[in-house]
């Protein structure tokens, strides 16, 4: 589904990789790590947003180039933190703006909206508001249907719930894990929240300083931590037991 080989990206004095990553179709995969190790970059990378200095990266067995990566994008459902609704547009006119520009039947359209509201749990009377009349997490779950809209086989998020306060976040999170299990599409998620990977994802990769560290489950990283970085960054985030 995705192969990064030996994959570099340079910023200055910064650095990204070289990365080797290859991602199954159906996979569940979540990038994690502190800030600045170079997640975003890997999932802007894949979404072809930047170009790499080195290395090869396929997609849907295509090598990702500045003539492929429109049509490539077209196979997949790109979530940004906040959701990046357009805000002169309503959230109807941001979820079907694609479609839209495809030519789609208005029967079709409205066959899919409609899935998709059901299916993200919003009410009809949201899609008739402008973003900034919507909540956080209205916002992302409109974020989620457009980026659903053409049925992609591949969903990349990029801290799709980093802006949103726990109890939002919290109800978001078990929306989208039983989206994940119903839709069964691949998954790349970034995120910094190890508990949020281990929920979502069946596999999590960590990053520091534009490398990766670790690949593998959370009981993985928790068990057996390659590395010193490793084990503190888990530990880190382990929850702290409230006191009696």
């Amino acid at each position: 589904m995705i192969e990064l080989q030996s994959v570099s990206k340079r910023f200055g004095a910064s650095a990204v990789g070289p990365i080797d990553l290859s991602i199954p179709e159906r996979a569940r995969i979540a990038l994690v790590g502190p800030s600045g190790s170079g997640k975003s970059t890997v999932l802007r990378l894949i979404v072809g947003l930047i170009e790499p200095d080195d290395g090869v990266i396929k997609v849907f067995a295509t090598p990702l180039t500045a003539a492929s990566a429109i049509d490539l994008r077209l196979q997949m459902g790109y979530v940004i933190q906040e959701g990046g609704l357009f805000p002169h547009m309503h959230a109807n006119a941001n979820v079907t703006l694609v479609a839209r520009h495809l030519g789609w039947p208005a029967a079709r359209i409205a066959q899919r909206l409609e899935y998709l509201r059901d299916l993200v749990q919003l009410d009809r009377a949201v899609l008739e508001r402008y973003p900034l009349q919507l909540s956080g997490g209205e916002r992302q779950r409109v974020a989620m249907m457009r980026a659903l809209f053409l049925d992609p086989p591949l969903l990349l998020m990029d801290e799709p719930m980093g802006a949103l306060d726990p109890l939002i976040r919290h109800s978001l999170e078990q929306d989208l894990r039983r989206i994940f299990d119903e839709l069964n599409k691949t998954v790349v998620l970034v995120t910094h929240d190890l508990e949020q990977a281990a929920l979502l994802a069946h596999e999590i990769v960590v990053l520091r300083a534009g490398h990766i560290e670790q690949r593998g489950s959370w009981s993985d990283l928790e068990r057996a931590p390659c590395n010193h970085f490793v084990r503190d960054f888990v530990a880190a985030q382990m929850r702290v037991p409230l006191q009696g």
